[in-house]
């Protein structure tokens, strides 16, 4: 599948509001709405690009970890299938030659991750190690990131599609509706009001306003879950840093500044800094580790995971 202009430009508004209406976008972009409407289902249906709702997790109660798994070859993909089919994972991958797989993992309640954590993972077969990490930070990759692979749009058109939010330190707590509403929005964050409601057995105006009232606060927002081989980046890797608490924040919004890291945070453990990378190609990413990384006299350590497969992203299975 080849993108044009049009498809970069769609993409690059959709990632400033993922919800935003068709009509509106298509006016900021000088399209008409069909032509618009038709891209993003052409994009959506080819798992090249798709809108999903995500929450900041401190924001709702729940818990995000990072874990690394270990294990023979044999048992690599069939596992990262496995974990991939779980409604509580992301980004499930293959690292270093199929013998590691790492994922992401938002637990609801302790047992939830105890179950994970401590009872399923451990006793699978030919597994060697686990480790999890939980988040403490997120330097880059969170709400109203920028999309640093595709910036095609004009400031002027940037500003007028932008949402306008008033973030909060709050808490949320969600009950099942909202976690039923927010499951549909994982999977298809442009779902209607209407898909919405019957979801939840609220009307569709009280889910307009627990949308609105998430969204605006800062608990809720949309990303951009795509195949980013389609814009050209063909090299991803996963970087794992320690660095002395002293610098964990000076770093971390260094590694936030950077074009090619897509996320950026830091974590419980002796790797307490992760990032996730996108290159052109190996040659690229060498550049940009002999270079930019380089120059973080901070980083006592690095190790760097190229990912061989991606099986999960942010809520697509691919393949």
């Amino acid at each position: 599948m080849q993108l044009d202009e049009t498809d970069h430009a769609l993409i690059h508004a959709l990632n400033i509001d993922g919800r935003a209406p068709f009509s509106k976008i298509a006016d900021v972009l000088g399209l008409s709405d069909q032509t618009v409407a038709r891209r993003y289902r052409r994009l959506r249906s080819t798992q090249a690009v798709r809108v999903v709702g995500q929450t900041v997790p401190w924001r709702v109660g729940h818990v995000r970890w990072y874990i690394r798994i270990k294990c023979a070859p044999a048992t690599a993909l069939p596992l990262a299938s496995a974990l991939a089919k779980r409604s509580d994972t992301y980004w499930v991958r293959m690292f270093s030659g199929g013998t590691e797989i790492g994922c992401v993992a938002q637990s609801h309640t302790a047992e939830h991750t105890d179950a994970l954590l401590l009872q399923q993972l451990p006793r699978t077969p030919r597994v060697s190690e686990v480790t999890a990490h939980s988040l403490l930070h997120v330097f880059f990759g969170g709400p109203a990131e920028h999309l640093g692979l595709v910036e095609t749009l004009t400031r002027e058109q940037v500003a007028r599609l932008q949402p306008e939010t008033h973030p909060t330190d709050e808490v949320v707590v969600l009950d099942e509706a909202d976690h039923r509403m927010l499951a549909v929005l994982e999977e298809d964050g442009r779902a209607g009001f209407a898909e919405l409601a019957k979801a939840t057995g609220w009307s569709e105006s009280t889910v307009r306003r627990r949308l609105d009232y998430l969204h605006d606060i800062g608990a809720l927002f949309y990303d951009l879950d795509m195949d980013i081989q389609l814009l050209g980046f063909s090299c991803e890797a996963m970087m794992w840093m320690s660095v002395s608490p002293a610098e964990i924040a000076s770093v971390g919004e260094a590694l936030a500044a950077h074009p090619e890291v897509a996320f950026a945070a830091a974590i419980t453990g002796t790797s307490n800094l992760i990032a996730s990378v996108n290159c052109r190609n190996v040659p690229a990413f060498y550049r940009y580790l002999t270079t930019r990384v380089a120059a973080l006299k901070a980083i006592n350590h690095i190790e760097t995971s190229p990912v061989i497969r991606t099986v999960k992203r942010g809520a697509t299975l691919v393949g």
